[in-house]
């Protein structure tokens, strides 16, 4: 008998998660023939004659160093982003992370201000998302004065709704050192293209390795909310000012449709 034991992927991670969630039922693939083989999950019949799978003892170890390896691995900045979409998550909302999103803004506003930590030109060579619906020019069709910017927010959330109107855009950036929310309050730019994007803007400021937050509330511009991230969680130290938006822009759906939202809670905490 062959002692072949097939090398597990971040693919192999996620499926034995999906089998210790679920019933049990079998797909039958070659993934799941492989955790076979290496004895991370075993068959089981039952008095009806119903094939199943269970997680064996060596499955459950593997899911518990994986978790504890994403745990590690995730800096701070990444451990608060996902906070912060675990959190719309149970608000009731749909959560992006790392999304690429255009946004028009007048060229003067862009004049002397360095691009970048979020903020870009729309260039020759457009995002993927990007590709399906425009050429890839900086112009903007009817608005002279304006060119086309991505904004990168670290979450971008909006609620479950069927009603555009009440859909209420939200986005969180998110920082965790003083030096980079000092560099960032100095873009207005970068605030006008989540303005843009959104009804609502909020800055999230964790904190430092005393426990007190890396910034104060009234060093954030009046037109985003704050929100301090301590290690009991997450508080709102001012609300965020709101403002009607009716529909969201065509190419930001596609952006949306092509990222797909944070699946499910479990997935976000354990990375697999």
């Amino acid at each position: 008998m062959s002692s072949f034991v097939p090398t597990l992927t971040r693919r192999h991670h996620q499926r034995l998660r999906e089998i210790y969630r679920s019933a049990g039922w079998p797909r039958q693939d070659l993934l799941e023939v492989e955790l076979l083989a290496a004895g991370q999950v075993e068959r089981r019949v039952s008095d009806q004659g119903h094939e199943t799978l269970r997680v064996t003892d060596a499955g459950i170890e593997t899911l518990a160093r994986v978790f504890a390896s994403n745990k590690a691995a995730r800096s701070p900045h990444e451990a608060l982003v996902e906070q912060v979409a675990v959190a719309m998550g149970r608000a009731g909302r749909l959560a992006w992370r790392g999304l690429a999103l255009r946004v028009p803004l007048p060229r003067t506003l862009l004049l002397g201000e360095p691009l970048g930590d979020g903020l870009a030109l729309a260039v020759a060579e457009p995002p993927a998302q990007l590709s399906a619906f425009d050429d890839g020019t900086d112009a903007v069709p009817g608005q002279p004065e304006h060119t086309w910017c991505m904004a990168c927010p670290d979450v971008f959330s909006i609620r479950r709704s069927s009603v555009e109107a009440y859909l209420e855009p939200v986005v969180h950036e998110i920082k965790v050192n003083r030096a980079d929310l000092l560099g960032d309050l100095k873009k207005p730019a970068k605030r006008a293209a989540y303005l843009g994007l959104a009804s609502a803007c909020w800055y999230v400021l964790g904190h430092d390795a005393r426990g007190c937050p890396i910034g104060e509330p009234d060093e954030i511009p009046p037109e985003c909310g704050v929100m301090l991230a301590t290690p009991q969680g997450l508080t709102v130290a001012r609300e965020a000012p709101r403002r009607a938006l009716e529909r969201l822009p065509f190419h930001v759906w596609m952006a949306l449709a092509q990222a797909g939202p944070v699946e499910r809670e479990e997935r976000v905490q354990t990375g697999f």
